[in-house]
C-alpha cells in the first residue's frame, strides 16, 4: 500500500504546484493589467498642454469645510483663482479673442482694448500674446493700484481715468471703445479706403466713430483694434454656459441644490446659472449683490434703483463699497440672460469678515468678490436649510486686493477692521 500513498502524495503535490503556478500567473496578470491602467490614465493626467491657452479651466471644485461644517449644508467653491491669469475671467477673455479672430473683427498684430476694474484686464493681457496680439485697458484710478501694476508687467498699455458713470462719456468702458477706433482708423491709413480685414472700419461693434479725435496712444504699426465689451458681447455668457456650468455639472455627478454668485458683468452668474436649469430645473439660482449696485433691487422688485435715485440717472460713482469688480447699475445683455430664483443683498463689513474667516479656518486668501460669493453661498444654506448642496465661485485671490480689501490701513478709514472670532457677522454662533 506504500506505493499507493506516495501515489497520492506525488498527485496532491502536482496539484498544490499547479494551484500555485496558476495563482502566481493570475495575480501578476492583474497586477500588470492594474499598472497598465495606471500608467494610461497617469498619461493621460500627464499630457502636455498647448501652451498657456490650454490651462484655463477644469479648475478643481472643492468643499469649504468651515462653512459646510457650520450650515450642514455641502457648501462648494470653484477655484477659479487657480487659471494662469488669477482669476475667473480668462475664460472670459480667451473666448472673446478667439470669437473676434474667427470673424475677422480681430487680426493678428491687433490690439484688444478694454475697460476693466482689473480682472478682465489681467486675462486679457495674459492671453493675448498667445494669440499674436496686444492690448489696450482702460482702469478706474480708484481700484488697486497692484492690479494695474500687474497688467503693466505683463506688457499692455494702461490709461487709469477717474470713475464717472456709464453715461458719461469718459467712463473707462467708453474710453475703451473710442480707443479700439482709434487703433482701427490708424491701421485703415495703410490699407484700402474704410476697410480693415474686410470689414468697415466705421463700425467696431456696432459702436460709430466719433468725431472729435484725441492723440493716438498706438505706434502706427498697429493693425486694428478691437473693443473686448465684457459687459455686453455675449462671448462672456458663453465661456461660461459652454464651460463653467458644464464643468460644476460634471465635477458634482449632477447633484447639486442651489448656484449663488455675484454680478459684475453677469457672465459668469447668467451662464452657470442657464446652463445648470437647462440640465435640472430644480436646481436654484440666485444673486450677491454688494452696497451701490441695483440689482438687487432688480432681481426682488422689478425696478433698479437705488434709494439716491431712479435707474439710469446716476452721473457720480455708483460703487459705495470695497468690494471690486462686482455690483453695477444697468442691466447689461450678459447679465439678461440669467436665470435666478433670488437675491441676497451682502454688506462690505460681512465680505471683510468671511475673507478673514476663510483665511483662518480653511487657509483660503481670497479677494472681495470671493468673499462677498461666500456670503452669498451662506444665505442661500440658511434659506434652504441643511442637507443641500450649494456651489459658488472663487473668483480670485486676495494677493491682488493687498492695498486696499486687504489693508488694515484702508479699511480703517470705513471702519471696517475686522472683530468677528466665528460667524456671527452672519447670525451663525
Amino acid at each position: 500500500m506504500a506505493p499507493v500513498r506516495s501515489r497520492g502524495v506525488v498527485a496532491a503535490a502536482i496539484s498544490i504546484s499547479t494551484s500555485i503556478v496558476v495563482f502566481s500567473y493570475y495575480f501578476l496578470w492583474n497586477y500588470q493589467s492594474k499598472k497598465k491602467k495606471n500608467h494610461l490614465a497617469l498619461s493621460k493626467k500627464r499630457r502636455v498642454g498647448n501652451g498657456v491657452v490650454d490651462t484655463i479651466g477644469n479648475t478643481p471644485l472643492i468643499r469649504i469645510n468651515s462653512l459646510s461644517d457650520a450650515t450642514g449644508c455641502e457648501i462648494l467653491g470653484k477655484c477659479e483663482f487657480l487659471n494662469p491669469g488669477g482669476s475667473v475671467k480668462d475664460r472670459v477673455a480667451v473666448k472673446i479673442i478667439e470669437e473676434a479672430l474667427e470673424s475677422g473683427q480681430l487680426a493678428q498684430g491687433g490690439v484688444v482694448t478694454e475697460g476693466s476694474a482689473g480682472s478682465t484686464a489681467i486675462s486679457l493681457a495674459t492671453v493675448a500674446p498667445a494669440y499674436g496680439c496686444k492690448c489696450h485697458v482702460v482702469i478706474p484710478d480708484d481700484v488697486a493700484i497692484e492690479k494695474s501694476q500687474i497688467i503693466e508687467a505683463l506688457g499692455a498699455t494702461v490709461e487709469r481715468v477717474r470713475p464717472v458713470s456709464i453715461t458719461h462719456r469718459d467712463h473707462y468702458v467708453n474710453i475703451a471703445r473710442r480707443r479700439a477706433l482709434e487703433a482701427n482708423e490708424l491701421a485703415s491709413k495703410d490699407r484700402k479706403p474704410s476697410q480693415t480685414n474686410g470689414k468697415d472700419t466705421e463700425k467696431i461693434n456696432d459702436y460709430k466713430s466719433e468725431e472729435e479725435k484725441q492723440g493716438s496712444v498706438f505706434p502706427s504699426s498697429c493693425r486694428g483694434g478691437f473693443f473686448a465689451d465684457q459687459f455686453e458681447n455675449l462671448a462672456n455668457f458663453r465661456a461660461h454656459y459652454e464651460g463653467t456650468g458644464p464643468e460644476i455639472w460634471e465635477q458634482t455627478g449632477g447633484n447639486l441644490d442651489a448656484f449663488v454668485a455675484a454680478a459684475g458683468t453677469g457672465g459668469t452668474v447668467a451662464g452657470v446659472s442657464r446652463f445648470l436649469q437647462d440640465q435640472n430645473p430644480k436646481i436654484q439660482s440666485f444673486l450677491i449683490d454688494p452696497p451701490g449696485s441695483g440689482l438687487y433691487n432688480k432681481v426682488t422688485r422689478g425696478v433698479m434703483y437705488t434709494k439716491e435715485e431712479a435707474e439710469g440717472r446716476r452721473l457720480k460713482n455708483p460703487f459705495d463699497t470695497v468690494t471690486e469688480g462686482i455690483g453695477v447699475n444697468r442691466l447689461t445683455q450678459n447679465f439678461m440672460m440669467a436665470k435666478l430664483d433670488g437675491a441676497f443683498r451682502g454688506t462690505d463689513m460681512e465680505a471683510v469678515e468671511m475673507s478673514r474667516f476663510l483665511m483662518k479656518n480653511d487657509g483660503l486668501f481670497l479677494g472681495s468678490s470671493s468673499a462677498m460669493n461666500c456670503i452669498g453661498a451662506v444665505r442661500v444654506a440658511q434659506l434652504l436649510g441643511p442637507g443641500h448642496t450649494i456651489v459658488t465661485i472663487l473668483c480670485d485671490s486676495g494677493m491682488r486686493h493687498l492695498s486696499k480689501f486687504h489693508n488694515p490701513q484702508y479699511l480703517v478709514q470705513f471702519a471696517l477692521t475686522p472683530k468677528a472670532t466665528g460667524l456671527e457677522f452672519l447670525d451663525i454662533k
